[in-house]
């Protein structure tokens, strides 16, 4: 590839085209309406430095049925729009911010019901304080009220209201639960684009394990999310496949795992990850030019950080070619080494997920990149 404009025209869509007929499936468009309830539209909260927002989004009349539960804070101090940290997260989110007045949340049991959250702990709390400072608000939303994180969970999420009368399964090409995720994030980005103290044009994206690949898709089908940050989204996300490091496509596809996650055709490919048409730089390249940091650890090894790494730079020519520097790196960086180049990379001391070492280094990234971003993008 030389030149920009073929990459756009031609080259990004065939990638995209591939990931999506074969990895992670089709999703239908933008549904016909979403119902959204605006419950607290602007309370002053955590001491008086945060104006709390939450709202949720139906995405069918069922209230029961498949949403997304919008928390969000924006500074006290705001003169206007701001721009937005939105993470997608594992916990209802009452789970994620410590504030009492946050609506409490349910989430799905091992014997597949929703059942009201637990207590919440400090493990998995965000301090959002330093975003707000900093002038960035913040989001979440559980990504099981969209599409539950099961085998089996097509008839209680998005999905299954897309299943014609007699039909139990998708076409081999259609969504997986990856997909499903995406897509509701893409109508919360909808919603985001509504809200008057948010600067739409400035979001971030955040998401770990799964939901790491599920923000890199995201940000791959939907050009309106300005940052991306996937945390440890290490085999069939940003590590590259063909290594055959740790977790395998075998793995993420056997069907007593997480084949539900992926269209299945990908399912096909767990003994001939060679034959596959892509791999996890094609996947991250799909960001381009956009800010992408990827965040890894390293004991982590079932994911894979320096498939990670060798993925990065082997994606860095596209950032290149559309007048960004890519990894700006010439080593494998170490852990506490967080490059923060418009394709950034960090690793952290230690174990698959976000630890608190992270956060400060996802808020220097966000005010490199994002504070002083004003691009426009399109969307899918």
């Amino acid at each position: 590839m030389r030149d920009a404009a073929t990459w756009r025209r031609v080259r990004r869509p065939e990638i995209l085209r591939m990931f999506e007929s074969t990895q992670f499936g089709r999703a239908p468009g933008k549904p016909d309406r979403v119902i959204i309830d605006r419950f607290d539209t602007g309370t002053v909260a955590l001491g008086g430095k945060a104006i709390r927002r939450q709202t949720t989004l139906y995405f069918t009349d069922d209230r029961n049925g498949p949403k997304a539960e919008l928390l969000s804070y924006v500074p006290a101090d705001a003169k206007g729009p701001v721009p937005l940290l939105l993470q997608i997260s594992f916990s209802p989110n009452a789970n994620v911010v410590d504030d009492p007045g946050i609506k409490p949340g349910e989430m799905w049991s091992r014997d597949k019901k929703r059942v009201p959250a637990p207590a919440a702990s400090p493990l998995g709390r965000v301090d959002v304080l330093p975003f707000l400072a900093s002038g960035i608000g913040f989001a979440t939303l559980y990504y099981g009220d969209i599409e539950p994180d099961f085998l089996g969970g097509i008839p209680f999420g998005i999905r299954g209201r897309y299943l014609k009368a007699g039909q139990t399964q998708f076409a081999p090409d259609e969504w997986g639960a990856i997909a499903a995720w995406a897509w509701g994030l893409r109508r919360v980005m909808d919603h985001l684009e509504t809200e008057p103290a948010i600067d739409a044009k400035r979001v971030a994206l955040l998401g770990s394990s799964r939901l790491g690949k599920t923000v890199l898709w995201t940000g791959a089908t939907d050009e309106r999310f300005a940052v991306i940050i996937a945390s440890v989204s290490g085999e069939s996300g940003a590590a590259l496949s063909r290594r055959n490091y740790g977790e395998t496509v075998r793995h993420m596809t056997d069907s007593t795992r997480y084949a539900y996650q992926f269209a299945r055709t990908y399912q096909t490919y767990g003994d001939r990850v060679d034959q596959l048409p892509f791999d996890g730089h094609m996947l991250i390249s799909l960001i381009a030019p956009r800010p992408l940091l990827l965040q890894t650890g390293d004991t982590d090894f079932w994911s894979d950080p320096k498939g990670e790494y060798l993925a990065a730079v082997a994606a860095s020519p596209v950032w290149r070619l559309l007048g960004t520097e890519g990894l700006a790196v010439d080593h494998y960086p170490a852990a506490g080494e967080p490059v923060l180049s418009t394709l950034g990379y960090s690793m952290h001391a230690g174990r698959h997920g976000i630890l608190p070492y992270d956060w400060p280094v996802f808020l220097s990234f966000l005010q490199k990149h994002l504070l002083a971003q004003h691009r426009t993008a399109g969307a899918r």
